[in-house]
């Protein structure tokens, strides 16, 4: 298999895989800045809020109003949120040449979303988080893999 992938920080190396690089995709109808815009987004789905995450200027402006407690989420947002993810995550790489190709020559690779802050999309910082965010780019690696 190789070395494991770390990526986090878009300015290194893989960070493409960030839900923070700077790739618009096109999802429901509507160009989202980044993948990041379109997930926090879904949170809201169907309110003003939608909107309003999508038109952030940044994906980190695009986090806050996402992860503002002050912002109702969806009710069954913990049952869809890894859906969601994928779905922004395929979209990403399927509508971006460059990066699907990024993402197959990453073979087997684990990839790893290697940050403290995060123990869910991320690893922790010290392997004990669960790399949601990672997994789900290895299952769509092999997705896209078999769809070729």
């Amino acid at each position: 298999m190789g070395e494991p992938i770390k990526f986090y920080h878009t300015d290194r190396p893989y960070g493409f895989f960030s839900n923070f690089s700077r790739h618009a995709i096109y999802l429901k109808g509507k160009i989202w800045p980044t993948s990041e815009h379109y997930f926090q987004a879904q949170k809201f789905v169907g309110t003003a809020k939608e909107e309003e995450v999508r038109l952030a200027e940044t994906p980190g402006d695009a986090a806050k109003i996402g992860r503002d407690r002050n912002n109702p989420l969806r009710s069954d947002w913990n049952a869809v949120k890894e859906d969601i993810m994928s779905d922004a995550l395929y979209a990403k790489f399927t509508q971006h040449p460059d990066l699907r190709a990024k993402l197959l020559e990453t073979g087997n690779a684990t990839l790893i979303e290697h940050t403290k802050n995060d123990n869910y999309w991320g690893d922790g910082g010290d392997g004990s988080g669960k790399n949601r965010l990672g997994i789900l780019l290895m299952e769509i690696r092999d997705r896209i893999r078999n769809e070729l």
